[in-house]
């Protein structure tokens, strides 16, 4: 296998990638609707793609290629419209999160594609565990270099990404004390984690070459990690964030990333080194734990400060660049978040804790996912 030659895109582009849960509307667990769902959609012209997942309770809708945080929340509104639409027709529900809260997962139906048969095959039931829910943000970047440049430094952005997005507290009817346990899942599987520290795209393809000749991995699709190059795309693809439950904060999550894109092209904050990575899995638990209550290790000085209080500073620091990109909005709605220590993650927990009733939770969060309060 060799490595496919990196695409030309328009630097600080972006694409939207997410995974929605679809459920019955009798108890709210998860429903295998998803080629019903898909087969309506289909009717319906829309920019950008919907298309199945690893299993038949999951659907996955993904943006055109956007300029703006507001073009990625017009696009995200018209195929959210959409699949209401068709859900309603189907007496089903769509909602966001990581992790449907009491899911089975031996009861899951692994969907019926060439892709999904063979990962069944080569993964056994975590497969079927892989019943979790991610929105992939994608990046344009100048060149090959730059991409990995830009990967790299966006790394030390992860916990941020992570505590932001979290929606995913509770697994099989348990409050996993995780604010994104979600991630817990991915780390199974083989090849997730971090890519390998290359700055080159030459690098790179020695590291694929050796890869592929093991025959570990066979193309890029294979490797898992939190974030990694797409050469097809000309971007980078970040995948650590739980699928929120409101296309805002999906677009305002977007938002951000384009913004310290536009930060990283434009200022050359700092240059990464290998040894970011010596806090990384800390900084990445820490906030997968515990959200916006985590610890934050600066890779640089080895400082511990407060993650909500590194995340309004980054905001912070990258303003004038989100006014330039048109993100003031994103930026205003996460800052106000991180003020406040509010994720999904804390208003499934509060939403329980009024309730407690877990399909109660997830018929409110089905009404806010269709733009209405629960």
């Amino acid at each position: 296998m060799v490595l496919e030659p990196f695409q030309h895109s328009q630097p600080l582009t972006l694409g939207v990638e997410l995974e929605l849960q679809l459920v019955n509307t009798h108890d709210y667990d998860l429903a295998p609707f998803s080629s019903e769902m898909l087969r309506l959609m289909s009717k319906i012209k829309l920019p950008g793609a919907v298309v199945p997942e690893m299993t038949s309770s999951m659907i996955e809708v993904s943006t055109s290629v956007c300029h703006s945080a507001s073009e990625v929340l017009g696009q995200l509104t018209q195929m959210r419209d959409a699949l209401v639409r068709s859900a309603d027709k189907l007496n089903i529900a769509v909602v966001g999160g990581g992790t449907h809260p009491y899911q089975q997962w031996h009861e899951q139906r692994i969907y019926d594609g060439p892709r999904f048969r063979q990962l069944s095959d080569l993964y056994g039931y975590l497969s079927k565990q892989f019943t979790i829910f991610g929105q992939h943000v994608h990046i344009g970047c100048p060149d090959a270099d730059a991409a990995l440049l830009m990967l790299h430094r966006m790394s030390r952005y992860i916990p941020h990404f992570i505590a932001l997005s979290a929606s995913s507290p509770y697994v099989q009817g348990q409050d996993t004390q995780f604010d994104s346990a979600r991630l817990n899942s991915v780390f199974a599987f083989p090849m997730s984690g971090r890519a390998p520290y290359t700055l080159s795209w030459d690098e790179f393809g020695k590291f694929f070459a050796k890869t592929t000749r093991t025959g570990v991995v066979k193309s890029m699709k294979d490797f898992y990690w939190d974030i990694r190059p797409k050469p097809e795309y000309g971007t980078i693809e970040i995948r650590v964030f739980d699928t929120p439950l409101t296309i805002e904060r999906a677009t305002a999550l977007a938002g951000f990333v384009q913004a310290l894109a536009a930060w990283f092209l434009h200022e050359q904050p700092f240059v990464p080194q290998e040894d970011d990575y010596m806090v990384y899995t800390y900084n990445r638990f820490q906030a997968c734990r515990f959200g916006l209550d985590a610890v934050y290790v600066d890779p640089a000085s080895g400082e511990h400060m407060p993650l909500r209080e590194h995340i309004v500073h980054t905001l912070r620091r990258i303003d004038t660049h989100a006014q330039d990109v048109g993100a003031t909005t994103a930026i205003d709605m996460l800052r106000l978040a991180a003020d406040l220590g509010a994720n999904d993650a804390r208003w499934l927990r509060e939403t329980q804790g009024r309730e407690r009733l877990l399909a109660e939770v997830v018929r409110q969060a089905a009404v806010r996912f269709r733009g209405a309060r629960g």
